[in-house]
């Protein structure tokens, strides 16, 4: 399989190095989301609600490949993957699954779309891939060449791509979780960094816009992850457990599944808080896992961060992105919040390959791609 040959980064900077990406094969698909209205979501205080929708984007997508690896990418209030033709339908169907449920539970609209990689290279845009390990048990895609973002735009435009499914019709998200706790800034503050290319630029310079902001944040502690060493913390009972009822409770009703979420998780937050290992379950090991698989940084189509800083970093950083910007080099967003939360895929929690994605708790990503928006 294509994917499953591609080498394995393990210096995130070499994702700013374009020759480290593989264009995808002409006939994969390409499938991308976006949550309607987000920015208003998030500022009524439904930011977990948009984090849980569009990491359940991806759980769908994982549980419908039974464990075959893919290409994935968590943007906060929408996802991007992408599957070999042979799959393209199941991927559908999964899109719109999520799409019926995401109506259906919480009134919120979502954009989805499904483009092959042959109708985006025609366009103009390539679409090529790269694999960083976090860990020894998790690995993240990071996608270049503009083809993402040529489908998320096409998707907005209302390119309508994937059939609806039936009324009704729940999609699979078996291990989509959100239980741990915020992570509350160490150094200040947590800044949800975008940064993307202007279009037509050369590679080059950006990358090596890319290179100084890296270079900028290599003096904090693990490069500004915001979950501290020994992993998140966890409360009782945790702020997510509605929301997970409403991913799990396929059809059966959100109030005997939020009841079987608080029951779990009062197990898990007593193993946790006194580190006892049960059935070879070991807490202290699996927080640690937690932490050292999270996704708080990635590439996708530019640089995206969600890091623990201090002030002078985030001026700093400022400073190095405005100057890009005046040289037609670059756009960005930035939003800075005091806490960072986590939203989860847990298909085990006896292994280590469970993936885990990272956004601010007061707006994240989403709030930072409206400052994106209105760079010239």
């Amino acid at each position: 399989m294509f994917y499953d040959d591609l080498p394995r980064l393990t210096v995130f900077g070499d994702v700013a190095d374009l020759s480290h990406y593989t264009p995808l094969p002409d006939d994969w698909v390409v499938g991308v989301s976006d949550i309607i209205g987000s920015t208003d979501a998030v500022s009524a205080g439904k930011y977990k609600t948009v984090n849980m929708i569009g990491a359940a984007v991806i759980s769908a997508q994982m549980n419908a490949a039974g464990g075959r690896a893919f290409p994935f990418v968590f943007g906060g209030d929408g996802a991007a993957f992408a599957h070999p033709p042979e799959f393209a339908k199941e991927a559908g169907q999964a899109l719109a699954a999520v799409q019926n449920w995401a109506r259906t539970e919480f009134d919120m609209g979502l954009r989805v779309g499904l483009y092959s990689v042959a109708d985006i290279r025609a366009a103009g845009p390539e679409v090529a891939v790269a694999r960083y390990a976090v860990s020894d048990g998790v690995d993240y895609a990071m996608f270049a060449g503009g083809g993402v973002s040529w489908a998320e735009a096409e998707m907005k435009a209302g390119a309508d791509t994937v059939p609806p499914v039936p009324a009704g019709t729940q999609p699979d998200l078996t291990g989509l979780s959100c239980r741990w706790s915020h992570m509350k800034a160490r150094n200040g503050t947590i800044l949800s960094l975008l940064l993307s290319p202007v279009e037509g630029v050369d590679a080059a310079r950006f990358g090596a816009v890319v290179e100084a902001v890296l270079a900028e944040v290599a003096h904090l502690d693990r490069g500004g992850h915001p979950s501290p060493p020994e992993g998140p913390g966890t409360d009782w009972p945790p702020v997510g457990a509605t929301l997970e009822a409403h991913a799990s409770h396929g059809g059966k009703g959100v109030k005997a599944a939020r009841r079987k979420v608080l029951f779990e998780t009062f197990i898990a937050w007593v193993l946790i808080k006194t580190g006892i290992k049960l059935g070879g379950f070991d807490p202290t090991h699996y927080r640690k896992t937690v932490g050292g698989n999270a996704d708080f940084r990635k590439f996708d189509d530019g640089l995206k961060m969600t890091i623990d800083c201090d002030a002078g970093t985030v001026s700093r950083l400022r400073a190095i992105l405005d100057e890009a910007r005046a040289d037609g080099v670059a756009r960005y967003g930035m939003h800075t919040q005091d806490e960072a939360m986590m939203t989860c895929i847990v298909p085990s929690i006896m292994d280590d390959t469970h993936v885990h994605f990272i956004d601010g708790a007061a707006g994240g990503y989403t709030q930072a791609s409206v400052g994106l928006k209105a760079t010239p």
